[in-house]
């Protein structure tokens, strides 16, 4: 990874600075890394039926399922978040985690949010639905503006719980778009195989069909929502009566098992989580 990217990634993980890991360009290899180094075993491997990865984990997820190299799917991460850190940078942005009441309109509020970015002169504002995590609860990314007046107006818009992500950007919006030439660019040289299992695309929530469907889709996916929690119908849909597999969150944090649990609670009896750390200690 280290003679890949160019710095110590490793040490950077282990001793920070904080702000520096955070920063996107670092962000996304590192949580790359860590679904790689918390492998599991062979025979869980060899009987493995699916895998998906959210947002640049996505990349990982193919590495697993053999379509991607490791060296060269760690080099398009990187091509792909220092393009990302860029784009972040042109424009003030972010991204805002919201649950709400079931009434809740989401698209309706980023409408209003953009109708009123319009009103402070700022042209072709963005505030949209980038991620789709489980009933209830979306992110919307967009015009920091935007974003603060969907804060100040939660109630008008029945969403009960409004926060700002620690993200430097409005990733997986149209705000990314300079970042698609460079990804796109670093995929056409890249040899891709079709993955030795079902491997779910975040774009359309589908199974992966061959390797241009892959490099089509991963470009896209910078600038679409991620359909996480259409994914996760996908991905336990089956016959009533059938036993659902056991589920393993490889990386950092359990969010997306938490995220399943709100999905599938007969499919989160079965899950465990695997961290590279903690297996290492």
């Amino acid at each position: 990874a280290e003679k890949v990217l160019g710095y110590d990634l490793l040490s950077l993980c282990l001793e920070g600075p904080r702000d520096e890991l955070d920063r996107t360009q670092h962000c996304q290899p590192a949580v790359r890394l860590m679904f790689v180094l918390g492998s599991v075993s062979v025979q869980v491997v060899e009987r493995c039926v699916a895998a998906a990865g959210y947002s640049v984990g996505e990349f990982a997820a193919l590495v697993f399922a053999g379509a991607l190299g490791f060296a060269e799917a760690l080099y398009a991460v990187k091509v792909r978040a220092e393009a990302m850190q860029k784009a972040s940078e042109a424009v003030p942005s972010g991204m805002l985690s919201v649950i709400g009441r079931r009434e809740a309109n989401y698209k309706f509020a980023c409408l209003e949010a953009r109708k009123h970015c319009e009103s402070l002169g700022i042209e072709n504002p963005v505030c949209e639905i980038s991620n789709y995590l489980f009933p209830d609860s979306r992110v919307i990314a967009g015009h920091l503006q935007a974003l603060e007046f969907l804060q100040e107006n939660a109630r008008k818009y029945y969403l009960t719980r409004t926060k700002m992500l620690p993200v430097s950007g409005a990733f997986h919006t149209r705000l990314m778009e300079p970042a698609v030439e460079p990804l796109a660019e670093v995929l056409k040289s890249i040899e891709i195989q079709k993955p030795l299992l079902c491997v779910y695309s975040n774009v359309d929530g589908k199974k992966y069909m061959h390797p241009k469907h892959i490099q089509k889709l991963l470009v896209k996916q910078v600038v679409s929502p991620v359909l996480w929690e259409q994914t996760m119908h996908s991905v336990y849909e089956r016959k009533q009566g059938t036993e659902f597999p056991y589920t393993y969150e490889v990386g950092p944090g359990k969010q997306l098992g938490a995220v399943l649990k709100k999905c599938n609670l007969k499919a989160w009896k079965q899950y465990n989580h695997v961290d590279a750390l903690e297996d290492e200690e």
